[in-house]
């Protein structure tokens, strides 16, 4: 055995102060996701000056282990408030919600838990056996290839949409028509700004999203909340729904699922790790793309069948967290960050005079082996920790609307405002809250409007770049292999949907019963 592995194992095992980082980093990142707002990237950014203090390899463990934890608890707020801890979470909203309305919270939140967990140790291994082999796949990538990615990305979101997927659609396109409100920045030419210099650098997705799902829930409980009422917040216990608060009760079936169906798992790890480790994709698109290729690849697309939206519910969380571990790829064997935090974490390592790429693996092989073992351990805290946070969550399902109302309200000021310290995104956010409001009574799905949000100027940017490098050729946009491969993915897609034709315009049984 490798003396580095050996000196890598002894050093996370026999080392206190790692285990302490590790907890605190777990309990802080719980803490981040399950308040809407608080994205992993601010967080990250506020664990920087204390990574300064430590030592490289504890550094890093803050770091995997607050990631880790805080992409789960992001699926506490989403599914039982509907309202998205972080943007990867959006992808699943309407469907946690909708398990949670029919009594299923605790399997929800638990088969979110051991599905991040699995997805998290599949990443781990992805990035200890086949990183290196990978990373040479995401340099294959060029602004083309990109372009159908989101394009990709953005037509899942679409053929996952609960009802008409033309109002999924619908819904894309008004996402990303937000998106270009702001500094082109491709010209920086002012567009839909009416002279606001607040508007020059775009509306943020952050306050969008959290008043699509959480201001649009604040509004649509005030019209059915009487003065004194007292009915419990969740909307499963009015229908006779069982009490939340077993979380233990969950595991085992948890894991029978995830293991029971090896193909759905390996294939939903596999699309995160791929998608997580190429720069500017992520946790936000591969958790889309796992659940567009898990529905139209499925026996059955009934969201209100239990089983079903548990299975689909697994599948898209598994994917965010192998994510995580798939922007790791690039960071460490190209010095490329795959996302904003590995971006950090290149900043991070260069600060401790540590610098990423192919020699690191020869110069500092005992802290690379030791990174490995913390995305391990790293996932096996977040079991306990997340079945206490799950515990404390169920808390949140027995206080009265009338009190719990405000409180959401507050926490989406809070993670408006927390984002740049600015009252306009104060005023974004409610604007969205009535939008999102006025959207769900037309049956528009609310996670396709946050997508192209996100997607919209990483797209736009990518559709100049080729235009230019080809003197205005559309070619350019398959001329290669990889894209032409993105491209036959993008057309399996569409052809799936439209096996079922009439439920592109048809409504759907929950749309009639709005």
């Amino acid at each position: 055995m490798d003396p580095a592995i050996v000196e890598a194992a002894a050093q996370v095992a026999l080392d206190p102060t790692i285990w302490i980082v590790i907890l605190a980093s777990a309990l802080y990142g719980v803490f981040v996701g399950a308040v809407p707002g608080l994205t992993a990237t601010m967080a990250m950014a506020l664990l920087v000056p204390i990574t300064y203090w430590l030592p490289p390899l504890p550094a890093l463990a803050a770091i995997v282990t607050m990631v880790a934890c805080a992409i789960f608890a992001g699926d506490i707020p989403t599914i039982l408030l509907r309202i998205p801890g972080t943007p990867a979470s959006a992808a699943y909203a309407d469907l946690g919600s909708g398990l949670a309305a029919r009594g299923r919270a605790d399997a929800a939140l638990v088969t979110a838990l051991i599905s991040s967990i699995g997805g998290g140790l599949f990443g781990a291994v992805v990035l200890i056996f086949l990183g290196s082999q990978l990373a040479q796949v995401g340099t294959l990538f060029s602004p083309a290839e990109h372009f159908w990615l989101y394009v990709l990305g953005l037509t899942c979101a679409v053929v996952v949409s609960h009802g008409a997927p033309i109002k999924g659609a619908l819904a894309v396109l008004l996402g990303l028509l937000v998106s270009t409100v702001g500094l082109s920045a491709v010209h920086a030419q002012s567009r839909f700004t009416f002279g606001n210099p607040q508007l020059y650098q775009g509306i943020g997705f952050i306050p969008a999203m959290i008043g699509l799902f959480g201001v649009s829930e604040v509004f649509k409980n005030l019209l059915t909340l009487l003065p004194g009422s007292e009915t419990p917040t969740n909307r499963h216990a009015a229908a006779g729904g069982i009490s939340p608060g077993h979380p233990l009760r969950e595991v085992p079936g948890a894991i029978r699922r995830w293991v029971s169906r090896p193909v759905v798992s390996l294939r939903s790890g596999t699309i995160g790790a791929v998608i997580g480790m190429l720069p500017g994709a992520g946790a936000d698109i591969a958790s889309w793309v796992s659940l567009g290729i898990g529905r139209r690849t499925a026996a059955s697309s009934d969201e209100a069948d239990d089983e079903v939206a548990l299975d689909d519910l697994g599948a898209a969380t598994t994917a965010n967290s192998s994510a995580l571990a798939g922007a790791w790829i690039p960071a460490l064997v190209l010095g490329i960050p795959g996302d904003s935090v590995t971006a950090i974490v290149i900043g991070v390592l260069m600060m401790k005079d540590l610098t990423p790429g192919p020699e690191i693996f020869e110069k500092q092989a005992t802290l690379v082996y030791g990174l490995y073992l913390i995305f391990i351990l790293a996932n096996l805290v977040l079991l306990p920790v997340g079945l206490a946070a799950i515990k404390a969550g169920g808390l949140v399902l027995q206080v009265p609307r009338r009190i719990l109302m405000p409180v959401i309200l507050l926490f989406c000021v809070l993670g408006s405002f927390a984002i740049n310290g600015s009252t306009f995104d104060i005023g974004v956010m409610l604007v969205f809250g009535l939008l999102g409001f006025f959207l769900e009574r037309r049956a528009i799905p609310l996670g396709p409007v946050v997508l192209g949000i996100i997607l919209g100027g990483p797209l736009e940017e990518r559709l100049i770049q080729v235009l230019t490098a080809a003197d205005g050729s559309a070619i350019a946009f398959v001329d290669r292999w990889p894209a032409l491969i993105l491209v036959g993915l993008w057309i399996l897609m569409l052809s799936l949907a439209f096996l079922r034709p009439g439920r592109w315009f048809s409504p759907s049984s929950e749309d009639v019963r709005a």
